[in-house]
């Protein structure tokens, strides 16, 4: 990798460390252990970011979603709303560049243990297991149950919500420490083998269960941000797909929904064939003509 490409690389780290200080920056919180209630945390961040965390400024849209629905049975247009406009804007971009617990995943698997790859039988109908989450877990179970429902991924499933939030307030007050039970131990199961998982697996959580990747998902092909692979320079060396973290097909699908624009792609073509950002011109219009040759569209 040219000094250019690690130095492209340290920055978008750079840039990640930076969001994840932006959305927990309230040190006080982890100080005394407290939640911050201040006005801004009416407000949903666009990631998955524990509210319950003694550092977080605002609230996570999953859990927001989860709370209208299943408290008022009304629609939360207001959180709709918001997470829609970042999927139009930038599609799984937010997952690569914005998610702290995406961050914490790349940062494990750079740990020097074996790594592991999914066979491809078992991993492509395991990508749909974040869709059952979001539809399942997050929207119909909260917006069809009886009464006040309870925010089920988050109480059940979130790694995010254990890490950010739950540890913390534990190891801050005695008192919970005191209260912990069954579920809590359950929860720190899921998150100590998805943590295990992504020290040997690229990214397991946003490839397999998470419902917020799974929403910006659906907008990746749309986004005003996108990926572009200009055909007349690939030399199809492969490169780019082994660098993917996500797997992604870059030479037949760079725009897939399993893309999180993280530019691993781009930083090792040899040949500059791809591109990112909100005007990648040729490369996308290359694409786009590939797939319509293909009768993809």
């Amino acid at each position: 990798m040219s000094r250019v490409h690690r130095h492209r690389l340290r920055r978008q780290r750079a840039f990640q460390f930076a969001a994840a200080a932006l959305f927990n920056g309230y040190a006080l919180g982890f100080r005394k252990g407290r939640i911050f209630t201040g006005p801004t945390k009416a407000l949903c961040v666009p990631v998955l970011n524990c509210y319950s965390c003694p550092g977080a400024l605002g609230a996570c849209p999953i859990g927001a979603l989860q709370t209208v629905l299943g408290t008022r049975h009304r629609v939360p247009f207001y959180v709709l709303g918001l997470l829609m406009l970042f999927g139009v804007v930038l599609g799984r971009a937010v997952c690569g560049l914005l998610c702290p617990f995406g961050l914490v995943q790349d940062l494990l698997y750079k740990l020097p243990v074996p790594k592991w790859t999914v066979p491809r039988r078992l991993d492509r109908p395991a990508r749909y297991g974040k869709y059952a989450v979001l539809v399942l877990l997050v929207i119909a179970l909260p917006a069809l149950g009886q009464g006040v429902v309870p925010p089920l991924f988050c109480k059940y499933l979130c790694p995010a919500g254990t890490l950010e939030g739950g540890i913390p307030l534990l190891l801050l007050d005695k008192s919970l420490r005191k209260a912990a039970g069954a579920l809590f131990q359950w929860k720190v199961l899921v998150l100590v083998v998805i943590l295990a998982l992504a020290a040997a697996v690229q990214r397991p959580f946003c490839k397999y269960l998470c419902p917020l990747g799974a929403f910006y998902a659906l907008f990746n092909r749309f986004s005003f941000y996108q990926m572009g692979l200009d055909q007349d320079k690939c030399v199809r060396c492969g490169q780019c797909e082994r660098a993917c973290p996500m797997g992604v097909e870059v030479t037949k699908n760079i725009n897939s929904p399993e893309c999180i624009r993280c530019g691993r792609c781009r930083e090792v073509c040899p040949a500059g064939a791809v591109s990112g950002g909100f005007c990648p011109g040729k490369a996308v219009k290359h694409e786009h003509t590939r797939r319509t040759s293909d009768g993809d569209l």
